[in-house]
């Protein structure tokens, strides 16, 4: 009796340190009762719901989660893909600067078993030829337009890898803040923020094609011409979603 007493005892604490693993759909995972607080008020502006349906997610996939920070959208990907899937959680040294700590108490890999903590530099991602059946880059894409000391992200570099390791089929995410009509990439070293319409033409001429968008991040009262990181709009800008897919020109 004292050993089966103990045998629960373990289990009961592995079943609190592990969160479940649902494989159904975003919104069955989104009301989890298992997420944190921080992740629902935060899912109020990021509504990966409407991110994660235009993409076309599904339990089963391969996702990277390209400069994953603190790994949020991990977390969510890893639930909906399920047992089945498998979710790289990606991030460089510089990301790990100012995300290790929310790492830490996430501890993803840990809670998760299709979760892979993967850092690396863009340059090293090793990832299998057409392994992968999502890229997903949230806040990231302006970022290679961001010049600073020990960063100078290689646009090229970045959109090879990922045509080369997504499948045929495969699907790119992006969703970012959107700058003033017409200001190109001008805005990102100072505001952090790239232009829609040049976002869209400039990964087609990586090799990729527009394949949707939605408008549920569309905030009208956000002002382009101030950081994102500006107190009365952190958190809460007006945000651009497309969806691409490989050309096949």
């Amino acid at each position: 009796m004292a050993l089966r007493k103990t045998m629960f005892v373990i289990a009961l604490a592995s079943s609190l340190l592990t969160t479940h693993v649902h494989g159904g759909t975003v919104e069955d995972v989104l009301s989890s009762s298992d997420r944190s607080e921080a992740d629902q008020t935060r899912d109020i502006t990021s509504k990966p719901a409407a991110v994660l349906n235009l993409l076309g997610l599904k339990p089963g996939m391969v996702v990277l989660d390209l400069f994953a920070g603190g790994g949020y959208y991990s977390e969510v990907l890893a639930g909906a893909v399920g047992e089945e899937g498998k979710v790289y959680m990606h991030n460089n040294k510089a990301y790990n600067q100012f995300a290790g700590e929310a790492l830490k108490q996430r501890d993803l890999e840990n809670r998760m078993t299709n979760v892979v903590r993967y850092d690396k530099e863009i340059a090293e991602i090793d990832l299998p030829d057409d392994s992968v059946d999502m890229v997903l880059l949230v806040m990231a894409y302006h970022d290679v337009y961001w010049k600073a000391d020990g960063w100078d992200l290689d646009r090229q570099v970045l959109f090879s890898m990922i045509k080369r390791v997504l499948r045929a089929d495969g699907v790119l995410g992006i969703v970012d803040h959107v700058a003033a009509q017409g200001s190109g990439s001008s805005a990102v070293q100072e505001l952090h923020r790239i232009e829609p319409v040049f976002a869209k033409n400039d990964i087609e001429s990586l090799g990729f094609e527009f394949a949707g968008q939605t408008s549920a991040l569309q905030n009208t009262s956000d002002n382009p011409l101030v950081s994102v990181f500006d107190p009365s709009v952190q958190g809460k800008t007006n945000r651009f979603v497309y969806k691409f897919v490989e050309s096949q020109d």
